[in-house]
């Protein structure tokens, strides 16, 4: 009667460990360990059963599935962290005016932050999205640009060299990016050349860079390098980034402003430098 207690035990763990996954993408063994009440352990050692069962890996000290490769199909990313992602997407819309000209690249993140900015008027917006662009062609007296090239069927977002030299015709006042993961040794990362490609042209032809991510990302690594932490000016998240990370922001003078300590507006206390 105890070996099926303690059995049921670990299947309830497994479980809790897999859903926790399924909602945030990827997560953290400290994490895992605060949720479950268990110890460290515990965790590692039920980690270790589940990735032997190939349900999902470890890298770089965070645990993610392992059915996407690091990324989750879109629709199942648009509705992980979704909460998080909407109060981002509301900070971005308070540091664009009317009239500005944009890029933004195509991403769960960017997508809420598109239908936030259906708030601002006569936008000039670049994008690879084909859902962003839909969405803020809505938008009164906005003027939406996208590339042609080969359109990939899990988002439907253009990528492709027509694409990297259509973004090259236009400068932009800001570029809104979304990102694969970022970590205090990489930098900026994403899952494909393709995406890296696009975003690093964003960057060049925008006179300020804006990195928009939730927490998931600061505990990933992604095989594709982006950009260094020199290259974005503002970093909009849902919670403080840890202790290194922190610490090469202030290093590059990057402006992280922390959505959870928002109430209401934003007020001086909610931009700070991370540190």
């Amino acid at each position: 009667m105890t070996q099926v207690k303690r059995m049921m035990h670990k299947t309830d763990r497994y479980n809790a460990i897999m859903a926790s996954l399924r909602h945030a993408g990827s997560t953290s063994i400290a994490e895992l360990t605060r949720k479950l009440a268990v110890s460290d352990e515990t965790v590692r050692r039920d980690v270790k059963v589940l990735e032997s069962r190939g349900l999902l890996e470890r890298v770089h000290g965070a645990v993610i599935l392992a059915e996407h490769g690091g990324e989750a199909e879109f629709q199942k990313r648009m509705a992980q962290n979704a909460a998080a992602k909407r109060a981002i997407a509301e900070a971005t819309v308070a540091e664009v005016e009317d009239g500005d000209a944009i890029m933004i690249d195509n991403g769960t993140t960017t997508a809420y932050v598109a239908r936030a900015l259906l708030a601002r008027r006569n936008l000039f917006v670049v994008t690879n999205g084909t859902e962003i662009a839909r969405t803020l062609a809505r938008g009164e007296g906005n003027r939406v640009h996208l590339p042609g090239g080969e359109i990939r069927p899990d988002d439907y977002s253009v990528f492709g060299e027509a694409s990297v030299n259509f973004i090259r015709n236009f400068r932009a006042k800001m570029a809104i990016l979304s990102i694969g993961a970022i970590h205090y040794e990489g930098g900026y990362m994403d899952f494909h050349l393709e995406e890296a490609e696009l975003a690093r042209t964003m960057i060049r032809q925008s006179s300020k860079v804006m990195v928009v991510a939730d927490t998931s990302k600061f505990h990933n690594q992604a095989p594709v390098s982006v950009c260094g932490f020199e290259d974005v000016g503002t970093m909009i998240c849902d919670r403080a980034p840890p202790g290194p990370l922190a610490r090469r922001f202030e290093q590059h003078d990057v402006r992280v402003i922390d959505v959870s300590r928002a109430s209401g507006a934003q007020t001086n206390a909610d931009e700070t430098t991370a540190g």
